[in-house]
């Protein structure tokens, strides 16, 4: 018995061994070696066909005149303001406390501006001839400062909105009656930048 387990211990570390040793490298056959592509038939730069560039899209322009969101706007400054789409806000006399139809200017005129996210406005105080100019022009600033916080309580950033005072030196209507000192009463807008 004991050599029957010698035996089999012999014949077991053989095949341990025998499974263990390395492989045979074999002898590589023939190979082939790549060859060049001809010289036809690699692209050049010219035959390579260029997509032609997006075609951008038209600016969408509603009846009111003002564009809307994600388009460009591309008259210019001068052209938008000659048929400016922002509204101008009236003030009572010797007032700049905004009254409902004055929101409802400016509640329009952020409409616009919100869908022009890039426009810069200066907003223009103005008066009627009454008073002295230096009356005015505080008075005007007061008016054009209205205006501007209450586009910024509707959201429209600060550093989108100017304003400058022009007291009673630039009237929208040069007459010397009650109608046309309302027409001065006002904050307008004047586009400055897009």
């Amino acid at each position: 018995m004991r050599r029957f387990l010698i035996s089999l211990l012999t014949l077991a570390v053989a095949t341990g061994l025998a499974a263990c040793s390395k492989p045979k490298p074999q002898t590589p056959g023939p190979t082939s070696i790549p060859q060049p592509f001809p010289a036809s038939a690699i692209p050049r730069p010219a035959d390579v066909p260029v997509p032609p560039p997006p075609i951008p899209p038209e600016p969408v322009i509603t009846s009111g005149g003002d564009i809307t969101s994600g388009s460009a706007d591309s008259r210019s400054i001068a052209e938008i303001n000659k048929n400016s789409p922002l509204k101008p806000a009236f003030f009572a006399y010797d007032s700049d406390t905004l009254d409902d139809s004055a929101r409802k200017s400016l509640n329009e005129n952020a409409q616009v501006l919100k869908s022009n996210a890039t426009w810069i406005i200066t907003i223009e105080g103005h008066c009627d001839e009454r008073g002295t100019a230096e009356y005015n022009l505080a008075l005007a600033d007061r008016r054009a400062l209205a205006a501007k916080s209450y586009l910024v309580s509707l959201g429209i950033g600060a550093d989108r909105l100017k304003t400058v005072s022009y007291g009673k030196e630039f009237p929208f209507d040069t007459g010397h009656d009650e109608d046309s000192w309302l027409q001065n009463r006002r904050a307008h807008f004047t586009l400055t930048a897009k």
